[in-house]
């Protein structure tokens, strides 16, 4: 695990080559609205979603594509200026860097497409989840992650 801020932000950085490079193979072999089956609880769709988390604002006329990405924006870079104040805190310091790195990944596309690119789809007995991503399942595990520090993780203690 990193030991200083800049080693959070290299993580950040693979966490959004891997969702961009994960798009770019989707947008290359998977046709906008294709079924691609992978297994019986599990799909491959190319969707894009303008909106936030569950298509949240997505019928709306164009402008929440700005509004998601200066609050990305704004978010990633309060985060930044935590890393660089406390990355010994390793579990919080890895929660910030995957919501960082997913946020991220997420404002490039909407600044190229207009929308996110989603691609994975999970469904069991009839139910369908929203499509998602690579960035949306590192901003997932990052919240988990994050409440989990929150709620469990040692206080730092000073010997002042």
């Amino acid at each position: 695990m990193p030991r200083s801020a800049n080693g959070w932000y290299g993580l950040a950085a693979i966490v959004v080559v891997l969702d961009q490079l994960s798009k770019w193979v989707v947008l290359n072999h998977v046709q906008y609205g294709e079924t691609i089956y992978v297994a019986p609880f599990w799909n491959w769709v190319l969707t894009f979603n303008p909106g936030a988390a569950f298509s949240f604002l997505a019928d709306q006329p164009g402008w929440q594509r700005w509004f998601f990405s200066v609050l990305a924006l704004g978010v990633s870079g309060w985060i930044a200026l935590e890393l660089k104040r406390y990355p010994e805190q390793r579990l919080m310091a890895l929660a910030l860097t995957l919501v960082m790195g997913g946020a991220l990944g997420n404002v490039i596309d909407r600044i190229r497409f207009g929308a996110v690119v989603d691609f994975i789809q999970w469904h069991a007995a009839g139910y369908y989840w929203p499509a998602f991503n690579v960035a949306d399942s590192a901003i997932t595990l990052g919240a988990v992650l994050m409440v989990w520090a929150t709620l469990f993780a040692k206080k730092e203690t000073s010997d002042e």
